[in-house]
């Protein structure tokens, strides 16, 4: 996947989990925390998502890389490099 794939991922992902927030508008540089109505559970969510999707293992030292759009796909671009678009 090259990162506008690991992007719309990431935004389907979001959209699941956050249904009623508006993604069109969302900033890639600045935290989800702050454009979004997520809770500690919402994060893990997206991890586990993550896993089930693409086996993706996220370690908790980690956590802290998926803090923006940005910093999420670019932790995940060395990933998920030869991952198939589902």
């Amino acid at each position: 996947m090259n990162r506008d794939d690991i992007r719309e991922a990431i935004l389907d992902i979001l959209s699941g989990i956050a249904p009623d927030d508006d993604l069109s508008d969302l900033k890639d540089d600045v935290p989800f925390r702050e454009q979004l109505e997520l809770d500690s559970m919402d994060f893990l969510d997206i991890v586990m998502e993550l896993r089930k999707r693409y086996r993706i293992q996220i370690p908790e030292d980690d956590y802290l890389e998926l803090r923006s759009m940005d910093s999420t796909v670019a932790y995940l671009e060395p990933l998920m490099k030869d991952v198939q678009k589902v």
